[in-house]
């Protein structure tokens, strides 16, 4: 990934963006090597939390999202409490990303799994639930929750959006 935004670099961006949650993983080893920004999703997630005055957020995502501290810690750096599911959910979870959402398939089951985990993550104190996977908003509406449902891969691509246009 280093040495694909070391080409957009090169060619004259300024910026990359990288359009996975779990992808993020790498940004440090990545900013390392560049001279231009990484647009962090779990920035522009954190500014936008921050805007709606959401001081608690249930994140879902990959386990890789969920137990390493690419994401949470940029949220929690930012003010930001982050409520996770139980470990047998996050399990749940990977199944139904990869497993399912990853192949295309969405079950109502598996909507029902993830709504259950919500209803619980909101009675734990959340004011707002993460989508912080990209494939999770096939299986999520807003309509389907009680509380603020943001998907960071639209609010990320909508900041890299207003940025490139205003660097234009």
């Amino acid at each position: 990934m280093t040495r694909a935004a070391l080409k957009l670099q090169n060619a004259g961006a300024d910026f990359i963006v990288i359009c996975a949650n779990t992808a993020h993983k790498v940004v440090p080893q990545m900013e390392a090597g560049l001279q231009i920004p990484v647009l962090h999703i779990a920035q522009v997630a954190a500014e936008v939390l921050r805007e709606r005055g959401i001081k608690r957020v249930a994140l879902l995502g990959t386990a890789y999202t969920l137990h390493e501290d690419f994401i949470t810690g940029r949220l929690a750096e930012a003010g930001i409490k982050v409520l996770l599911p139980e470990e047998p959910d996050i399990d749940i979870l990977q199944r139904i990303i990869y497993e399912e959402l990853c192949q295309g398939q969405v079950r109502e089951k598996s909507k029902a799994e993830c709504l259950r985990m919500m209803a619980y993550l909101k009675e734990a104190g959340a004011q707002g639930v993460l989508l912080g996977c990209t494939e999770l908003d096939l299986l999520l509406k807003p309509a389907d929750v009680a509380l603020p449902l943001l998907d960071s891969t639209a609010m990320h691509a909508e900041r890299a959006a207003t940025l490139a246009l205003g660097m234009l």
